[in-house]
C-alpha cells in the first residue's frame, strides 16, 4: 500500500486530505511543519510528500531544499501546496524576489511601497491604490523612486542618509504613515532606527498580491505586522454592524485601504513574499486577540490571531522594548524560537512540542486556561477563562498561560514590566517629524485630531470592564518627566503652523499622571483589577500636584496660548482634590468639558466598575463652582454609553429621567461593542459576570440596542414611536403625555410620522457581507480566508435585493 507523508499546520487541511486518500487505500503519514516532516521522511520512506509551504517552525520551502540535499531523500517526490499562485511559475522553491532597493547617497525609500521613519521619499502603491516612482514609457514602474512634490522631511541627523542595499526590519501597517508619537509604527520605527537598525515601513499595501512586498527586499531579520491603531473590525463596522463611511486613519478618510482582519492577510503576504523571514505580529488587533475570544462581528468565539496568522511571535502590550529584544537577538544570530523566553510575546507551540522551560532568572509558574474547543461550545468555561486571564495581567505576579488550540497550544507569557521614566523620555524625545510623510495629497483625519497633543503618560488603573487600555498598555501607570514634555510643548509651539493651542495635555486617563502604589511589596503581589473600584485603594497615590504643576508649566511655555485637557478625566479621582479641579476650569477649559459618567443606574455602573452616579454629580458641583469663581460660564458634556451589560429598558427610562431633569440632550450615543477579551464583552456572550459567575442582564438583539438609543436620545421626535413602545411595555405610561416628567408627548410629532414613512419607502440595511457574519469572509482577492470558528453566527447572510421583503418595501 503506497505511504504518503501529508504535511500542514492547518488541522481541518490535515484532515481534509487524510480523509480523502484513506479512502482510495492509501496509508497515510502526518506533520505539522517542516522540521517533522523530515523526520517523518527519514523514519518512514514515504512513496510522497504533500508539502504546505507557509509553515510555523521550519516552512515547506527549507524543508523541501534539505530533504532534496539529502541522499536518502532526495529521490522521494514532492507536491508543493499553496493557497496562493507562485510568481514566475516553474516548479517548486520559494517565490521569486523583487528588485533590491535601490541605493543612492540620499534615499531613505527601500522599493515599492515603503516608507521609512523621517523620510520624504517614496515609491510603489500609493493608499489609493496608484504606483508612485519614475516611470518609464511603457507606464510600468522603473529606475529609482522619486519626491513627491512635496519635497523630502529634514533628514534625522547631520549629514545625508546613507544608501543601503537591505533593511533589517520591515513593519506592515493597516494605517496611513504618520510619523507622530500617537501613532505606533512612529514610535517602534523610530526606537528601532536609534538603536541602529534600518527600518522600512510599508502602510496600507495592496494586500490583493505581494508584490508591495517584494519590492522592499528580502529584510534581513523579521517582519512585523499590525492592523493599526485600532482594531479593523471596530475601524470598519458600527456597533450595528453597518459599515463605516470613513477610516480616520486613511488619507482622505477614504475607506477600503486595507482588508477585515489584516493580521492574517499581512502575514501570508510575508511568507509569500519571502518564506522563511521570521513574522512577529502585534498592535491592538493582535494583542487584544491573543487568545480564544469572542468576536462580535461573527458572533462566534475565535482561536488565538496566531492560529489563523501563523505567526513565528505576537508581541502584546505596547511593544518597544519587546522589538529592540527581538531585533537584538535575531542580529546576534539567535533563531525566532530562541525568542520564546522574552516577556511580551505569545507563541503558538508544534503539536509534538513540550513546553519550555522558564528562564533561569525569573522562573514564571503556569497556569492552564480551559482550551478554545471547550469555549468554544461551553459559556460557563468561557466565563471562567475570561477571569483567570484577566488576574494575570500584574506584570510583577503573572503568570505564564497555556491553552490548547486544537491539537496545539498558545503561549503567552508575562506581560512586559512597566517602563521607568527614563525609557519613558528616551522613546517620546526621539525626532518625530509630527506630521504624515509627504507622498499623502489628502489630510488624514486621525493626525488632525491630535497633531497638536502631547502624551504625558500610559496605562490605566481604572479597570473598566468595557474598556480594553488596561489589557493592552498595563494597569500600572508609566509617566514622562517634566522635562521631556515641556520639551516636546516647545517643539510644537515652535512650528511655522501651530496656532496657539495644545489640543490635549494628557493620555488614556488625564489625571492619573504619576500616580503609582505607594507601597512596592504590595504592588508586586497585588491582583485587583482596578486600584479605584469598588473603592480607591489607600495605598494609591492620589496626589494631583504633579500634574498641576504641568499644566502651569506647559501654558507658560513661549507661543502657547492654550493648553486644553481633552483626554478622559476620572471623576472619582478629581474630586479628591478641589486645586485640580479649580485648574481645570479656570485654565484648560474652553466652555465645554467632556466627561464619561457612562450611565445612571449603580447597578450598571458596578458592573462596569465604575464609581457611582453620586460621584459625577459631586463633580458636576465643583466644576460649576470653579467656574463661577473663575468668572467663566461652562459646560459639562457628559457621555453615556446604551446597551451595556447588565443595562435593560428600566435602566435606560431611569438614565432618560436623569438626562430630562438636568437638561442634558447627547446628541451622540456611544453603543456599547463588545470589543475582543473585555469582561463586558464576556458578559455579553456568555450571560454570566466572569468574577462572580452571577446571571447578567444582556442585550444582543440590534432591535433591542436601537430602543436603548432611541430612550437616551428621547427628546428627537424620529425616536417617539421607538420610546413609546418602550415606556408602554414597561409599564411607564405615566412618562407619556404633558407632565413635568414625561419624556414624551400623548401624540406622534409630524417629523415622528415622517421619520416613519421615510424608513417604510427606504431598503434596510442588513450586515455588510464581509462583517464576518455570512458563512464566508472574503479577505479580498487572492487574500487568505479565515474561517469562522464555533457557533453558527446568527447574524443574516448580508444584503439580500431579491427577496421578498425588499420586493415589498421597494420604491414605487
Amino acid at each position: 500500500m503506497p505511504r504518503i507523508l501529508v504535511v500542514d499546520d492547518d488541522e481541518m487541511n490535515r484532515d481534509m486530505l487524510s480523509r480523502r486518500l484513506l479512502r482510495k487505500g492509501y496509508e497515510v503519514v502526518l506533520a505539522v511543519n517542516g522540521a517533522e516532516a523530515i523526520e517523518r521522511a527519514v523514519a518512514d520512506r514515504p512513496e510522497l510528500i504533500l508539502m504546505d509551504l507557509s509553515m510555523p517552525v521550519l516552512d515547506g520551502y527549507e524543508a523541501t531544499r534539505r530533504l532534496k540535499a539529502d541522499a536518502d531523500t532526495a529521490a522521494i517526490p514532492i507536491i508543493g501546496l499553496s493557497a496562493h499562485a507562485m510568481v514566475g511559475g516553474g516548479g517548486a522553491g520559494p517565490p521569486r524576489a523583487g528588485r533590491r532597493p535601490p541605493a543612492g547617497r540620499s534615499w531613505r525609500v527601500l522599493g515599492k511601497g515603503g516608507v521609512v521613519p523621517g523620510s520624504g521619499l517614496t515609491g510603489g502603491p500609493s493608499p489609493g491604490g496608484g504606483e508612485g516612482g519614475a516611470r518609464d514609457g511603457s507606464g510600468r514602474a522603473g529606475g529609482p523612486p522619486v519626491p513627491p512634490g512635496g519635497g523630502p522631511l529634514p533628514p534625522e541627523g547631520p549629514g545625508e542618509a546613507p544608501g543601503w542595499d537591505a533593511v533589517d526590519v520591515v513593519f506592515v501597517t493597516g494605517d496611513a504613515y504618520v510619523d507622530h508619537p500617537s501613532f505606533a509604527m512612529a514610535i517602534l520605527g523610530r526606537v528601532l532606527e536609534s538603536r541602529g537598525f534600518r527600518v522600512a515601513i510599508l502602510p496600507q499595501p495592496d494586500w490583493r498580491s505581494a508584490d508591495a512586498w517584494r519590492a522592499l527586499g528580502r529584510p534581513r531579520l523579521f517582519y512585523a505586522v499590525s492592523a493599526g491603531n485600532m482594531d479593523s473590525m471596530i475601524n470598519h463596522y458600527t456597533a450595528s454592524r453597518k459599515r463605516r463611511n470613513d477610516d480616520a486613519y486613511s488619507p482622505g478618510g477614504r475607506i477600503g485601504l486595507r482588508p477585515d482582519r489584516p493580521t492574517p492577510v499581512y502575514a501570508q503576504r510575508c511568507r509569500e513574499a519571502f518564506p522563511g523571514v521570521p513574522v512577529v505580529i502585534g498592535g491592538i488587533e493582535a494583542s487584544l486577540r491573543r487568545i480564544a475570544h469572542f468576536d462580535y462581528w461573527s458572533e462566534t468565539v475565535r482561536p488565538s490571531m496566531l492560529v489563523p496568522s501563523k505567526a513565528d511571535l505576537l508581541a502584546f502590550g505596547k511593544g518597544e522594548e519587546t522589538i529592540v529584544a527581538i531585533a537584538e537577538r535575531l542580529r546576534a544570530g539567535e533563531t525566532v524560537r530562541d525568542l520564546r523566553d522574552l516577556r511580551g510575546v505569545a507563541y503558538l507551540l508544534g503539536m509534538k512540542e513540550e513546553l519550555p522551560e522558564p528562564p533561569a532568572s525569573t522562573p514564571w509558574k503556569t497556569l492552564e486556561l480551559p482550551g478554545f474547543d471547550e469555549v468554544a461550545a461551553d459559556k460557563l468555561a468561557f466565563a471562567r477563562m475570561t477571569r483567570s486571564f484577566h488576574q494575570e495581567t500584574n506584570p510583577f505576579n503573572a503568570r505564564r498561560l497555556v491553552q490548547a488550540q486544537g491539537d496545539r497550544r498558545v503561549v503567552l507569557n508575562p506581560p512586559c514590566l512597566p517602563l521607568d521614566e527614563a525609557r519613558m523620555d528616551a522613546i517620546y524625545d526621539l525626532p518625530y517629524a509630527r506630521r504624515p510623510h509627504p507622498r499623502y495629497d489628502e489630510p488624514i483625519p486621525a493626525f488632525e485630531m491630535i497633531r497638536d497633543s502631547i502624551e504625558i503618560m500610559r496605562g490605566c488603573f481604572g479597570g473598566c470592564t468595557f474598556c480594553s487600555i488596561t489589557m493592552h498598555e498595563g494597569r500600572v501607570i508609566q509617566s514622562r518627566s517634566k522635562r521631556s514634555i515641556l520639551a516636546e510643548v516647545e517643539t510644537v509651539a515652535s512650528a511655522p503652523d501651530f496656532k496657539g493651542t495644545i489640543s490635549d495635555l494628557g493620555g488614556p486617563t488625564a489625571n492619573m499622571y504619576q500616580m503609582r502604589c505607594t507601597r512596592p511589596e504590595v504592588e508586586a503581589v497585588c491582583r485587583r483589577l482596578s486600584c479605584i473600584h469598588p473603592k480607591i485603594c489607600i495605598l494609591l497615590g492620589t496626589d494631583h500636584g504633579p500634574t498641576i504643576d504641568l499644566m502651569r508649566a506647559a501654558r507658560a511655555v513661549e507661543g502657547v496660548k492654550r493648553v486644553n485637557i481633552a483626554s478622559g478625566i476620572r471623576m472619582d479621582l478629581a474630586n479628591l482634590d478641589d486645586r485640580y479641579v479649580e485648574e481645570l476650569a479656570t485654565h484648560h477649559v474652553g466652555g465645554h468639558l467632556k466627561v464619561a459618567p457612562e450611565h445612571r443606574s449603580d447597578a450598571v455602573l458596578d458592573l462596569m466598575k465604575k464609581p457611582s452616579s453620586a460621584s459625577f454629580e459631586t463633580f458636576a458641583e465643583k466644576f460649576e463652582r470653579a467656574s463661577a469663581k473663575a468668572g467663566k460660564e461652562q459646560y459639562l458634556v457628559p457621555y453615556f454609553i446604551a446597551s451595556h451589560p447588565g443595562s435593560g429598558v428600566a435602566e435606560m427610562i431611569e438614565l432618560a429621567l436623569f438626562l430630562k431633569a438636568h437638561g442634558y440632550k447627547p446628541r451622540q450615543v456611544q453603543d456599547f461593542i463588545p470589543a475582543p477579551m473585555d469582561i463586558a464583552t464576556c458578559m455579553y456572550w456568555t450571560g454570566l459576570d466572569p468574577q462572580t459567575l452571577e446571571p447578567v442582564n444582556t442585550v444582543t438583539r440590534l432591535n433591542d440596542r436601537k430602543v436603548q438609543r432611541a430612550l437616551m436620545q428621547f427628546w428627537r421626535p424620529e425616536n417617539w414611536f421607538a420610546v413609546h413602545k418602550a415606556l408602554t411595555e414597561a409599564g411607564r405610561s405615566d412618562l407619556i403625555g404633558g407632565g413635568p416628567q414625561c419624556l414624551i408627548p400623548q401624540n406622534p410629532p409630524r417629523e415622528a410620522l415622517e421619520a416613519r414613512r421615510r424608513e417604510a419607502r427606504e431598503s434596510t440595511y442588513v450586515h455588510a457581507e464581509d462583517a464576518g457574519t455570512s458563512g464566508r469572509v472574503e479577505q479580498g482577492a487572492g487574500a487568505p480566508v479565515e474561517p469562522n470558528a464555533g457557533a453558527k453566527p446568527r447574524g443574516g447572510a448580508g444584503y439580500r435585493p431579491g427577496r421578498a421583503s425588499h420586493r415589498r418595501r421597494g420604491p414605487g
